[in-house]
């Protein structure tokens, strides 16, 4: 899949070292996978949380952050709509960020 925009993760983890490897991690993981459907995503993380609108959210260190992504299966496209910690997650609405 195709991940917009890696510049976004760069960012959060230039401020937050302490995930930098977590989310490389995730970035090549995601760029290599070939989803097809929610399930296929959380087959491979079972704590994912599809949350609807093709937006899943992946916890990062261990629910320390949180990641949200919107999908686009048949063009294969991935858009990060946030990357917080988990009490800056609190404050958003998931579905429409």
């Amino acid at each position: 899949m195709r991940v917009i925009a890696k510049k976004i993760l760069r960012e959060f983890w230039e401020k937050h070292n302490d995930c930098e490897q977590q989310l490389k991690s995730w970035y090549q993981e995601a760029s290599s996978a070939e989803w097809k459907n929610s399930n296929e995503i959380k087959l491979e993380y079972p704590t994912a949380s599809i949350i609807g609108d093709n937006r899943v959210v992946f916890n990062i260190k261990g629910n320390t952050y949180r990641l949200i992504i919107k999908l686009n299966f048949d063009y294969q496209m991935i858009w990060i709509r946030f990357i917080g910690t988990h009490a800056e997650y609190d404050k958003i609405n998931a579905k429409e960020i």
